[in-house]
């Protein structure tokens, strides 16, 4: 797609701040405020492999080992690190990075995210991501992007279900803890968000939970039905 874009003067790039949101709070990552609920959260033992399967680190296990990789990632300002914290009891429950942040050119990806057995697969992980997306969007971001590993078929699947499009795959990308890495990839661009967002509003409306807490309608759904317009 070729397009002038001569009123594009560039995207105002994250900041170290906090992002509020209804479930779930953003905040910059501080080893002495989260490093304790942090711990506690990836270390967990059941599902632990699958947890650090497709990240850079082995599981965090060791306290020592886990204390160093956070005092690194908080001084970080590429991946910007934040600590997912869930607005109900105070506590650090995941971590998610903004990453490879090109202003000039508009694009940022969301990263290095790891979402602890409290938060995964929950309303408030889904809060997460779209507190990221809004970001990149209100900040001028022209494309916001989700890349994993080609076999990580649960990432795959979450990245297409909170409206990401794939692009295809990028093979032998990268080498990862001594494995080859084909790299599938997935966008959305400013043009698809307004539609995208309306349908993370009305998934998000408490209208479209029943009592027990089952969601009436899918977010999948709702983004189908935004596309269709």
């Amino acid at each position: 797609m070729t397009a002038e874009l001569t009123n594009f003067t560039g995207a105002q790039p994250p900041r170290r701040e906090t992002i509020h949101g209804r479930l779930v709070d953003l905040v910059p990552l501080d080893p002495a405020a989260h490093g304790d609920d942090l711990f506690t959260e990836v270390s967990v033992p059941e599902g632990i492999d699958d947890r650090f399967r497709y990240l850079p680190q082995t599981p965090q296990t060791d306290r020592g080992h886990f204390d160093a990789w956070i005092a690194e990632a908080a001084v970080s300002s590429d991946p910007l690190f934040f600590a997912v914290v869930d607005r109900s009891t105070g506590r650090a429950v995941g971590r998610q990075a903004l990453m490879r942040i090109d202003a000039a050119n508009g694009v940022m990806e969301i990263g290095h995210i790891l979402w602890g057995p409290s938060l995964a697969r929950t309303a408030a992980a889904t809060e997460a991501l779209f507190l990221c997306a809004e970001l990149a969007f209100d900040s001028g971001f022209r494309r916001f992007e989700w890349k994993c590993d080609d076999g990580n078929e649960p990432s795959k699947r979450a990245a297409e279900r909170f409206g990401f499009t794939f692009e295809g795959v990028f093979r032998q990308h990268l080498v990862v803890k001594g494995r080859n890495r084909d790299t599938a990839w997935f966008s959305i661009i400013d043009s698809e968000w307004p539609g995208l967002r309306e349908a993370y509003r009305a998934w998000f409306d408490e209208a479209n939970f029943d009592a027990s807490g089952r969601q009436r309608r899918s977010l999948r759904e709702l983004i189908a039905e935004s596309r269709r317009g």
